[in-house]
């Protein structure tokens, strides 16, 4: 019997969009970049399975960013550069083809980091007994990847990705309101 594993699919176009743009309003600090490093180690934590994480990059324009590539190299990723025409979106469609494959492979859960609704009808797909999650900023998730059977994880608050504090405004529960975090 082949040991379970959980693939960590990482849409590094959306996330970093998003948390340049949507989060901070400017390009990150590299104290505000995720550890990518921390994302593996808690999936690997919650679902108790080795963890193979691959990081899809759009290196349409001929260039790959070769520290970045060394870097998640040594944190055991598999970078994934991706080169297209100026009309595809290389990163979507490999990530997409990489879901699809994924459904003929019944002991691998999966775990997509992006925000984009254009992977929720291949997320659905998987959605047969095996575990399936979603990575990012919950308050710039598609509610089209929100659904049933989808386990949802932010990458700051579950993940704890960062070594600083964003600058987010969220919905609390009321149940884990603490007043002495807005008293500081």
């Amino acid at each position: 019997m082949t040991q379970r594993r959980t693939f960590v699919l990482l849409d590094g176009e959306n996330l970093d969009a998003t948390l340049g743009s949507s989060v901070l309003g400017r390009r990150p600090h590299p104290e505000e970049r995720p550890r990518w490093e921390r994302v593996s180690a808690f999936i690997e934590q919650q679902w108790e399975q080795p963890v193979t994480g691959l990081f899809f990059l759009n290196a349409s324009h001929g260039a790959m960013p070769t520290s970045f590539v060394q870097a998640l190299l040594a944190l055991d990723y598999r970078p994934i550069p991706l080169s297209g025409s100026a009309e595809e979106k290389v990163v979507d469609i490999g990530i997409q083809r990489t879901l699809d494959a994924l459904r003929d492979r019944p002991d691998a859960d999966v775990v997509l980091g992006s925000h984009d609704a254009d992977f929720a009808e291949h997320i659905a797909a998987l959605l047969d007994g095996r575990r399936v999650a979603q990575l990012g900023f919950r308050e710039f998730t598609s509610t089209q990847l929100v659904m049933d059977g989808v386990e949802q994880f932010d990458l700051e608050y579950d993940v704890r990705a960062f070594n600083a504090e964003l600058p987010r405004v969220r919905i609390i529960p009321l149940a884990d309101f603490d007043p002495d975090y807005f008293l500081r």
